[in-house]
């Protein structure tokens, strides 16, 4: 994952309840290049009571305003639709990856060969999966979306006890201590990655503050990328260009599909722009050495100039301003040696324009 950044194509539930809608995102995806795509696993009573509102943004884009219960139940998946999403993403040579929103579904996902566990935004206070996610020993993608500081350094003192220790805690003093400790700070530089995130669908441009990131890498040292709701691509291209080292982005079949989180999702064209563009910044990024690129050096005796002479000028004439010039090619006398030149008799004779010597 740290060789480049790892371009996550959130399917999420835009599968809408279909097996068949989910295996078309695998597809969709694994063209577009994506190094994983990620569902959601849940059972939807575990997840949320009758009486457990939609947030706003849910009922807009699903046009409807019955509980959270009623519409998690029309998109879960099964057993068996998860193997057969694993094999097709083993066939399509794409990583599969799922959040887990509850200890059964998360059971479900250990069996499976996933390159890591991701905790969402809305579980970072979940304190019980935060430590059963921990215990896997998998690599860990914690998004961070209507978080504090205080409450991220929490959650991270939970992992750290579940990476370090098999004990039951007796307190939250027992997660404080874990995160202070050489252990587990260890623990957690090998295993979590911090996802900056802003809780919308879509996102305001103005909320997303990408500057946030560096906050986060360097209150806890850990490597920060960008889970994006915002419309469009550029904002996680932005992210990238600030050092995400992981983008996570909704996408869909088509935006125009009923659901909750379509609208604010990228389409399948959209989608491969996004991952050759981060790919194209990649590149670009480079080094951090500042030195003449291979490919321009051939270009300096083209763009440089010369010394030349700016008139005729005899063979023992002192040199003054006005008897120099600075033109192209860069091939002769550097231009910073003009005040070298200054007062000093000519070694020959000098045609216009042909270059001074030192």
């Amino acid at each position: 994952m740290a060789d480049r950044v790892w371009i996550i194509a959130e399917a999420g539930v835009n599968h809408n309840g279909s097996i068949d809608r989910a295996l078309e995102l695998v597809d969709v995806a694994a063209d577009a290049g994506a190094d994983v795509i990620k569902f959601q696993t849940f059972k939807a009573e575990k997840l949320a009571t009758a009486r457990a509102a939609k947030a706003e943004y849910q009922v807009t884009n699903t046009g409807q305003a019955d509980s959270q219960l009623a519409m998690l139940r029309s998109l879960e998946l099964s057993a068996g639709d998860h193997q057969r999403l694993v094999e097709r993403c083993r066939a399509r040579n794409i990583a599969f990856m799922s959040t887990a929103f509850d200890a059964e579904s998360l059971a479900l996902l250990s069996t499976f060969d996933v390159p890591a566990i991701k905790i969402p935004s809305g579980d970072i206070t979940c304190a019980d999966l935060l430590l059963r996610s921990a215990r896997l020993h998998r690599r860990l993608i914690v998004s961070t979306g209507m978080a504090t500081l205080d409450e991220i350094e929490q959650a991270l003192g939970v992992i750290a006890f579940g990476l370090v220790s098999e004990r039951t805690p007796a307190s939250r003093a027992d997660f404080e201590a874990a995160y202070r400790s050489d252990a587990g700070r260890a623990t957690l530089r090998d295993k979590v990655t911090l996802l900056h995130c802003v809780t919308e669908y879509p996102a305001p441009a103005d909320a997303v503050n990408l500057r946030a990131m560096d906050t986060m890498a360097k209150a806890f040292g850990l490597p920060v990328g960008y889970s994006d709701h915002t419309l469009g691509i550029e904002i996680s291209l932005a992210a990238v260009a600030r050092g995400a080292t992981v983008i996570e982005k909704h996408f869909t079949l088509d935006r125009s599909l009923p659901g909750p989180d379509h609208m604010a999702s990228l389409e399948p064209a959209e989608l491969e722009q996004l991952v050759a563009g981060i790919r194209n910044i990649e590149r670009a990024l480079g080094s951090s050495s500042k030195e003449p690129a291979p490919v321009e050096l051939r270009n300096r005796t083209v763009a440089r100039r010369s010394l030349v002479a700016a008139r005729p000028v005899r063979k023992g004439e002192r040199f003054t301003v006005d008897m120099i010039a600075a033109k192209r090619p860069g091939d002769g006398l550097s231009p910073m040696e003009v005040w070298s030149l200054i007062g000093r008799p000519a070694s020959r004779d000098f045609d216009v324009d042909e270059q001074l010597e030192p």
